[in-house]
């Protein structure tokens, strides 16, 4: 089964560690946060990963090869500059294929299990109803307001309480057809038309999840060290 990480943004957030290294190859405990997340995925079941990239992507490429390493395979979607996140998967689904696959976001830390994202995958390839399924976490203390509402295993459009999404989900390849090669869109409209229609299913995941998009988060996460981590 095939998952993609997203890792093109340019991180402007973790500036000045960005200006010379990919925000993907930046290290928690010695390892940069991408490998966390491939090793993650091979526990998981995921056998082909592909990687966008854009800001010094050379280096990720260098850094990871063709996954021998991690036992992956791993293939690239380079783009000239970052494509935003729809605009990213839909450029790699030459890559991508036919069958619902998993993307996740290269810049967050969590213990969530992927092999619960391996059974989300085949069971969403099964249901052609629903576009996408979606990780939710509680908010973290920089987005409180949080980004959707799930009830009854769905997404909803309105009402609270309100979660965050946590840039992991399974998506329908069919989901990003629309959008030409090439071409920058953001994932956030896509989502909430298919929402709107109750195509788009969730779950609330109450681990460990840290969006490291700060120096300081970055610090904060190194400093954690007395806390299991799961791989």
């Amino acid at each position: 089964m095939k998952a993609m990480i997203l890792a093109a943004g340019r991180g402007e957030r973790m500036r000045p560690l960005t200006d010379t290294t990919p925000k993907a190859l930046l290290a928690v405990r010695g390892k940069p946060l991408i490998v966390w997340q491939i090793e993650k995925l091979a526990l998981g079941g995921f056998n082909e990963i592909i990687i966008n990239h854009a800001h010094l992507g050379q280096m990720i490429e260098a850094a990871l090869g063709n996954g021998e390493q991690f036992d992956v395979d791993i293939f690239y979607s380079p783009e000239n500059s970052a494509l935003e996140t729809a605009g990213g998967i839909a450029n790699a689904l030459p890559l991508l294929g036919n069958d619902a696959f998993a993307v996740v976001n290269a810049d967050v830390f969590c213990d969530y299990d992927f092999r619960d994202l391996h059974a989300e995958a085949v069971m969403l390839q099964e249901d052609t109803a629903r576009k996408a399924h979606l990780i939710l976490v509680n908010n973290p203390y920089h987005h409180r307001d949080g980004d959707f509402v799930l009830r009854n295993g769905l997404i909803e459009p309105e009402g609270a309480p309100r979660l965050t999404f946590s840039g992991i989900g399974i998506y329908q390849p069919q989901f990003f057809q629309a959008i030409p090669r090439g071409q920058k869109a953001p994932l956030a409209p896509l989502l909430h038309a298919a929402i709107s229609e109750h195509l788009v299913s969730g779950e609330h995941y109450r681990g460990r999840w840290v969006d490291v998009g700060t120096p300081e988060r970055l610090a904060q996460l190194n400093q954690a060290i007395d806390r299991p981590v799961s791989t």
